[in-house]
């Protein structure tokens, strides 16, 4: 049965989240940062830790520094992490997010420079001297640097509130094999160490994100909010679109990492059911696909919650809404 997400959540008690964002910016990340930075009355924003994933880790770092310049929040540290995944050969995603990881857009290099030390250092700091399930992670990329961090300390789970993951695919099959989503080939093994960790874990998959779409009117609405942030999105989205549309005859395009966003500001948009999830690692077809138990049909331990359907015009409206917060 599915279930609408209306529970009391820490934004609705007029509490913030304590929030690390993991990500591998590319643009639809760029947006979610945006989204994120734009929100802190909800979202206490800890640090920006970045993977190698859409593009090399350097450009990664320096997009996300980009993302937080643009929001005005350059008080918000970020770390860079893994260069590669744990196992396999580096992949990236250049075809689709440009060879700088921001198509639509000029970039630069931004005034302000990373923080010191390395993204797995700063989680096993900052999650060993948390309140016990105090703050949550957000995955918008490769879950390598986690994955690392968890292998080195595996006592750093009593942190942790919740993660919310940007990856997978079931009903909607995958976006970079016929089933695999990109985040989970980019790093099933990495995949593998969060799920086996016994962290709440919520996902927001292909399933999900390929019904909340951009549209002509969407994408007008926030084009005119006519200051630097709608410009921006505007442009990204604009470029972005262009191949998922042609790829899957979409009348819009998605903005995947953008959705976990909206999901810890308003999970009320969204629903899902408690389900077990697997990640396939071995060689061939199904690597890096992830196998939902929709059905119960193995009685395993339901381990992640898995988004399945959510509100898009509540989507746009949200974001559009938060943008027209930024400069």
């Amino acid at each position: 049965m599915l279930v609408a997400l209306l529970g009391a959540t820490a934004a609705q008690a007029g509490e913030k989240r304590d929030l690390i964002i993991d990500s591998d910016p590319g643009a639809d990340d760029v947006v979610a940062l945006l989204l994120a930075l734009a929100s802190p009355e909800e979202l206490n924003v800890l640090a920006i830790t970045t993977v190698a994933g859409n593009v090399r880790l350097d450009k990664t770092s320096r997009n996300a520094r980009l993302a937080r310049e643009w929001a005005g929040r350059e008080e918000v540290p970020v770390y860079a992490g893994a260069p590669k995944p744990l196992v396999r050969t580096p992949i990236y995603a250049e075809d689709i997010h440009g060879r700088e990881g921001l198509p639509g857009v000029t970039v630069h290099e931004p005034s302000k420079a990373l923080a010191d030390g390395s993204a797995v250092d700063y989680l096993i700091r900052t999650l060993n001297n948390a309140p016990p399930h105090s703050i949550t992670l957000a995955l918008l990329g490769p879950e390598t640097n986690l994955a690392l961090a968890l292998i080195q300390a595996p006592e750093i789970t009593r942190g942790i509130k919740e993660v919310v993951i940007m990856g997978g695919a079931h009903f909607n099959g995958g976006n970079i094999t016929p089933v695999a989503e990109f985040n989970m080939f980019a790093d099933p093994h990495a995949a593998q160490v969060v799920l086996a960790s016994g962290v709440k874990l919520t996902y927001l998959p292909l399933d999900v994100t390929h019904k909340i779409l951009t549209s002509e009117s969407r994408l007008k609405q926030i084009d005119a909010l006519n200051n630097q942030a709608g410009k921006l999105v505007s442009d990204i989205l604009n470029e972005y679109i262009k191949a998922d549309m042609v790829q899957y005859g979409l009348p819009g395009g998605p903005v995947h990492d953008a959705s976990v966003i909206a999901y810890l500001l308003k999970p009320e948009l969204f629903s899902g059911r408690q389900v077990n999830v697997a990640i396939d690692s071995r060689e061939g077809l199904t690597f890096g696909q992830t196998v939902v138990d929709w059905y119960d049909t193995l009685k395993h331990d339901k381990n992640a919650l898995w988004i399945e359907n959510g509100d898009a015009q509540g989507f746009f409206d949200l974001l559009t809404e938060r943008l027209g917060r930024l400069k």
